[in-house]
C-alpha cells in the first residue's frame, strides 16, 4: 500500500511511477533553490510558480481524492458493510481498496465485497479522476516548461546529480507521503499492527 501512495515511484513503477518521480524531483530542485537562495532550475528550465503550483495540484489530487472517499465511505454504515471486518482492519480494507483505485489496478482485500453501486461508482471515479487528472497536470506542467528557453547552467544551478541530490529527493518523497497519508495510516493499519 505504501508503495501507491507515493505515487507508484518505488521501483516497479513505471510509467505513471516516472512522472511522478519527475514531479518530485521538480519540487525537490524548489525546495534546494529555497534554500541556497536562488531561483529553481531543473533540466535547463526555470521553476516559476506556474510549474511550482501544477506541481502542487499533482500532489495532492491523489491523497484528496482516496482520503475524501474512503471517509465518506466509512461514514456510511450500509456502505461499510461490505468490508465485513471490524476496527482498525475494516478502514485499512477501505482505504486500500481507494487507494489501489486511484494509483494502481483497482485491487482490494480479500474481505472488502466492491461489487454493490455505490462501491462501484465510487471505485470507478477514483480510478478515473485518480489517473486523468494527474496526467492532465503533468502535461500542463511540461507545456509550461516546453514555452521556456533553454538557460545554461551556471554557479547557482543545484546539481541534480549525485547522492546529495538523491537523498534531498528521498526525503521530499517520504515526507510529502507522510503529510499526506499518516493519519489515515495511523487510524487503519499501524493501529491493526499495534492492536495484534
Amino acid at each position: 500500500m505504501v508503495n501507491m501512495m507515493l505515487g507508484e515511484v518505488a521501483p516497479g513503477g513505471t510509467g505513471s511511477g516516472l512522472y511522478g518521480l519527475l514531479i518530485l524531483s521538480i519540487i525537490s530542485v524548489f525546495i534546494a533553490g529555497l534554500m541556497v537562495g536562488r531561483t529553481p532550475e531543473y533540466l535547463g528550465k526555470k521553476i516559476g510558480p506556474t510549474e511550482m503550483k501544477l506541481a502542487a495540484m499533482y500532489i495532492l489530487v491523489t491523497p484528496t481524492l482516496v482520503l475524501a472517499l474512503a471517509g465518506i465511505t466509512v461514514l456510511l454504515p450500509g456502505i461499510l458493510a461490505n468490508a465485513p471486518a471490524s476496527g482498525p482492519h475494516q478502514f485499512s480494507e477501505v482505504l486500500y481498496a481507494f487507494t489501489s483505485g486511484a494509483n494502481n489496478n483497482g485491487s482490494a482485500f480479500g474481505g472488502i465485497t466492491t461489487s454493490g453501486p455505490f462501491l462501484s461508482v465510487t471505485m470507478g471515479l477514483a480510478m478515473l479522476l485518480g489517473r486523468f487528472l494527474p496526467i492532465a497536470l503533468v502535461l500542463a506542467l511540461a507545456g509550461s516548461l516546453a514555452r521556456q528557453g533553454k538557460i545554461p547552467a551556471s554557479t547557482g544551478t543545484v546539481p541534480t546529480h549525485g547522492p546529495l541530490f538523491g537523498g534531498l529527493l528521498l526525503g521530499v518523497t517520504v515526507i510529502l507521503t507522510a503529510l499526506s497519508y499518516f493519519p489515515a495510516l495511523a487510524l487503519g493499519p499501524l493501529a491493526e499492527g499495534l492492536l495484534k
